[in-house]
């Protein structure tokens, strides 16, 4: 993934299971440690009852974790989602959000747990929240990170 953070805002925008949700990346740091998420409810969004549909829920959150984590890690480990789990806490009736963080000392402790070769297995929550702040669903994932069995472990790669 050789592309700037805007060049990835830009084309996660366009990416047609985005595009066609109405999922907007709003905002991604320039050293992908945070990016915030959006979807408003249009009608290509809405369920049988009128609130945002779930698949599309779902998706908002589905693969930033795993490529902000893959961009943090680097080139020496693998990255994969591994698990996920959503839990729909209230109906969406207006725009969506979520806003996801990867920090620098969360980076080091899977660096360092990693660095023998093993696999580990965070796990991390995310909630989608509405305009008040209001839980509309909660996201449980777990990522697969491993280094490379092929590379030697870096010193503050």
């Amino acid at each position: 993934m050789n592309v700037n953070a805007r060049q990835f805002r830009w084309l996660m925008n366009v990416y047609p299971p985005y595009l066609f949700t109405g999922i907007r990346v709003d905002r991604v740091s320039a050293d992908f440690a945070e990016v915030d998420v959006s979807m408003p409810l249009r009608w290509y969004n809405k369920n049988a009852v009128g609130t945002q549909f779930g698949g599309s829920l779902y998706a908002m959150a589905d693969p930033f974790l795993m490529l902000m984590t893959l961009r943090l890690m680097g080139e020496d480990h693998v990255v994969w989602d591994q698990s996920a789990q959503i839990d729909f806490v209230s109906p969406g009736r207006g725009t969506v959000y979520a806003k996801f963080r990867m920090p620098p000392a969360e980076i080091e402790r899977l660096r360092r747990e990693a660095a023998g070769g093993h696999a580990v297995r965070p796990q991390y929550r995310v909630d989608l929240t509405d305009n008040d702040g209001k839980i509309v669903a909660a996201v449980k994932k777990t990522l697969y990170v491993r280094r490379k069995k092929d590379r030697p472990a870096r010193a503050g790669a």
